[in-house]
Formats: structure tokens, C-alpha cells, sequence
């Protein structure tokens, strides 16, 4: 069993659990239930960095990456460094996170925010709209085509984006479909774990130009992203190179600053 497989099992115990304490009536009569939602991929497209900026306390190949900041003041930290949007992850055993960090986070900016979970069932995505975000994540790894198709028109319907991740081409191949918004290239191995930006350029000319091209994990250099975008990518996933930092929101702007020169 790999590491994605543990998650998935776990997930699935937690979301049924979740089921039987919290009705679907009390998510939607949630305020933020109601609120207009930000698209992210309209934030990308008219940006000039395409940065998605990710709060993570934890990972599994990194364990401990900051567990000693608030969420909010990451959050804000980076709306002020003028990032396109902000991923907040909100797994508790593998990656240290909560729907309240989502609820914080959407508490202190206005910028779109993506609910970065292991997303198996429509209950997630009623909890990511009740908990305030605008975006969601569906990994294809995890997921059959059935399955991506059912999960991303119930998004649409409750008006959130959806990235969608990848991380090969067979992947790629049965996820293409009308009602995603963005492609995501994951450019981390989920087996070995080993990083690298390649994968994102072999599959930049197979994703069809009316998706966002995002391009996820391992960036950490303003020489990658510029490289990126010669590959049609307008949105950069970053979330350790921020978060390794005391000062997340200040990491970002000086990264922006450096990309705008």
C-alpha cells in the first residue's frame, strides 16, 4: 500500500464518520454557503505570476515544514504579496490541517481560496463551500473518470472552480472534460516522491489550450516558472518554499518582485 492509498482509506473512514454527525442540511444553511464565489482560473488568466500560494504545515516526505505561524497571518501575508490565489490544506493526520484553517483563511482575504483536499465524495465539496472556498481539487489518481465527471459538475453546481491534478499522461487522457476549469500537472512522483518540473513540460501540448495549465509542486525558483510559462502554464503551485520560511507572505513577495524584474 502506498502512502495515496493509506490517505484514501483513512479518508474514506473520516468522511463517513463526518456523515453521521453533521447533516448536509446544516452545511448548506451555513452563511458562507450562500457567498458568491471567486474564480481562481479568471485569476490566473489575467495575472502576471500565476501564483497559488499554499498553507502546509506538514507533509508526509517533509514531516514538520511550520507548524508555528497562524493561518491568517500567512493568509494575509500573502494577499498583500499580490499572489493570484492561496491553496489551504486541510487534511489533520497526514498534513496537519483543519476546515478551520479554511474557515480562518477565508475570514481574513478577499483573493480565491482552494480547499487542497483528497476529495472522494459530494460531501466534501458541500463542506468546502460551507467552510468558504472558492476552489477544489480533484486528483485523478485517486479517482475513476465516473467519478471526476460526477465530482466536478456537483462543483460547478455549487458555483467552485475545479483543478484537476495529473500526474502522467494516462491520467491526463480520462480527465479532459467540459466541466473542469483548470489542469494541474503534479510535478512530484507520488511513488517515489522524487520531484521534477520534466513531467509538466511533456504534458503541456497534450492539455487543450481552453483549461488553465497549472503546474504543481517542486518550484521553488523564479528560472522554473519563467521556463514554465514558455510551456503555456499560468498558474505555479508553491507551498514549501513559502511555508519553510518565518515569513511566508514576505518569501512570496520578494519572489513576485524577482519574477517581475
Amino acid at each position: 500500500m502506498n502512502i495515496l492509498d493509506k490517505i484514501i482509506a483513512d479518508k474514506r473512514k473520516e468522511v463517513e464518520l463526518k456523515k453521521a454527525v453533521v447533516p448536509v442540511s446544516q452545511l448548506e444553511n451555513s452563511a458562507l454557503f450562500k457567498k458568491e464565489t471567486i474564480s481562481l482560473a479568471e485569476a490566473l488568466r489575467s495575472s502576471k505570476s500565476g501564483i497559488i500560494a499554499e498553507h502546509k504545515r506538514r507533509s508526509p516526505s517533509k514531516s514538520v515544514i511550520n507548524q508555528d505561524l497562524n493561518v491568517q497571518d500567512v493568509a494575509t501575508g500573502y494577499e498583500n504579496a499580490g499572489v493570484s490565489g492561496m491553496s489551504v490544506l486541510t487534511d489533520g493526520k497526514y498534513f496537519g490541517g483543519s476546515l478551520e484553517d479554511l474557515l480562518y483563511a477565508r475570514a481574513s482575504v478577499k483573493m480565491p481560496i482552494l480547499r487542497k483536499e483528497f476529495i472522494i465524495d459530494e460531501y466534501q465539496l458541500l463542506e468546502a463551500k460551507a467552510y468558504g472556498a472558492d476552489v477544489i481539487l480533484l486528483i485523478a489518481a485517486v479517482l475513476e473518470k465516473a467519478q471526476i465527471k460526477q465530482l466536478s459538475q456537483f462543483a460547478k453546481d455549487l458555483g467552485l472552480d475545479v483543478l484537476l491534478e495529473v500526474h502522467n499522461e494516462e491520467e491526463l487522457q480520462k480527465s479532459i472534460m467540459p466541466c473542469l476549469d483548470m489542469l494541474g500537472v503534479n510535478n512530484r512522483n507520488l511513488k517515489t516522491f522524487e520531484v521534477s518540473t520534466d513531467i509538466s513540460k511533456e504534458l503541456s501540448e497534450k492539455i487543450p489550450d481552453d483549461f488553465v495549465k497549472v503546474s504543481e509542486s517542486g518550484i521553488s525558483s523564479v528560472e522554473a516558472i519563467k521556463d514554465l510559462k514558455k510551456y503555456g502554464y499560468q498558474g505555479f503551485l508553491i507551498g514549501e518554499n513559502f511555508m519553510k520560511t518565518d515569513n511566508p507572505g514576505q518569501s512570496a513577495a520578494d519572489f513576485i518582485a524577482q519574477l517581475d524584474r
